[in-house]
């Protein structure tokens, strides 16, 4: 795994993974506080954690990771994309039916995570917008980050076109009985806990129609910077890096104010904000990260990011199940009962945990187990997962 501008064809970029591994860290803070709560899909706030400091780390997660981490995943699914056409063209073998089978399975991952762990999945979502990523791959760059403009404006219009037209404004009063009803569900029995996620699972696949379609701008923009082989070198950009900072950074964290305190997710106009403002923050975010992970000070940190997000799919689905076995009747049946602030120290310690765990595995193998599942479907070879230790050829 090598990074740096002498990175050739097939080559690992730790940046890459590392920017990977940083993604997780916010997908884990978000979807540990969807878990740790009944009140998560009802629209309000858990009214049991009102305390200002409850309402302090609510505040943060909206400020810093909602609506952020998710885009730089689909950032990287979209610039990943391109590296896994030109691994095919290299050896000469058809993509679009390995790239179907990929889907396939990742679509069948996203509903079985969906309904056995947690109905916020994404990979269902990912593999569906997939498809119309495979039918424009041959668009030009300049096209696809054009498209990818026009769709967050027409996303983030239509946003607020439905909060002022208040057609889909929260009863109070019935969101406080789903959610107690909801919490009493997952806190139950295997079977109870099951139902409840087949309960929630409409609001998952309505994921599609919320997140869709910045997540699929995001695709169209990593297709585009993937194109010109951006991220290969990223000291050759330092002054577009700096850029994305300068205006980033004030923008995204301005629109961040706004929607973490008016409300979030819980407000139909703050994330029509969010909408128009969080992939400027994640695009400085990358931007940011991409720096930092350059410094040499901190190449063992970056080490262990990579680590991570060289093994993220399976990292995503562990996070969901160590969430279960915590929150849920499939294990301690915690929910509700946790105050934010201690679920935030949590996320961090299982965080730091996998970090840790998927060093020590890929000393050992090459591909994380989930990850060589994915490869061996996509690929048609049940072969065994490679040692790490071996050389190592291109992993999009």
């Amino acid at each position: 795994m090598t990074a740096g501008s002498g990175a050739g064809p097939g080559t690992r970029l730790m940046h890459v993974d590392a920017l990977r591994g940083f993604a997780l860290l916010g997908i884990l803070a978000v979807n540990m506080a969807l878990f740790s709560s009944g009140f998560a899909f009802t629209g309000i706030a858990d009214p049991a954690f009102d305390s200002w400091v409850d309402n302090a780390v609510e505040w943060t997660i909206f400020f810093l990771f909602t609506m952020k981490f998710y885009l730089l995943f689909s950032f990287l699914f979209g610039y990943s994309f391109t590296l896994q056409m030109d691994s095919a063209e290299r050896k000469g073998t058809p993509f679009k039916p390995a790239f179907l089978r990929r889907l396939a399975a990742l679509f069948v991952l996203g509903i079985a995570h969906a309904v056995l762990l947690f109905p916020g999945d994404i990979l269902a979502t990912y593999a569906v917008l997939g498809l119309i990523l495979l039918a424009v791959r041959n668009i030009r760059p300049r096209t696809a980050m054009i498209l990818a403009c026009l769709l967050t404006v027409v996303t983030t219009v239509a946003m607020v076109l439905v909060g002022l037209s208040g057609a889909i404004a929260t009863d109070p009063a019935s969101a406080l009985i789903e959610g107690a009803r909801s919490t009493e569900a997952l806190r139950g029995s295997a079977g109870q806990v099951l139902s409840e996620h087949l309960k929630t699972l409409p609001w998952s696949l309505g994921t599609l129609a919320v997140q869709g379609p910045l997540a699929f701008a995001s695709f169209l923009i990593g297709l585009a910077l993937g194109k010109h082989r951006a991220l290969a070198d990223p000291a050759a950009h330092g002054q577009l890096l700096r850029l994305l900072q300068w205006v980033g950074l004030p923008v995204g964290l301005s629109g961040a104010l706004i929607f973490a305190s008016f409300g979030g997710t819980h407000d139909t106009l703050a994330t029509a904000v969010g909408y128009a403002t969080a992939p400027l923050l994640t695009a400085a975010y990358v931007a940011t990260a991409l720096r930092i992970f350059s410094s040499p000070r901190l190449r063992i940190p970056t080490e262990f990011l990579a680590a991570g997000g060289r093994m993220a799919l399976t990292n995503y689905l562990t996070q969901s199940l160590v969430c279960a076995l915590i929150f849920t009747g499939l294990g301690a049946g915690l929910i509700g009962e946790l105050r934010p602030g201690t679920v935030l120290l949590l996320t961090l310690g299982l965080f730091v945990a996998q970090l840790l765990a998927s060093r020590l595995w890929l000393r050992l193998f090459r591909y994380g187990p989930v990850e060589w599942v994915l490869r061996a479907v996509t690929y048609g070879s049940w072969s065994p997962t490679p040692a790490a230790a071996r050389t190592s050829k291109a992993a999009a």
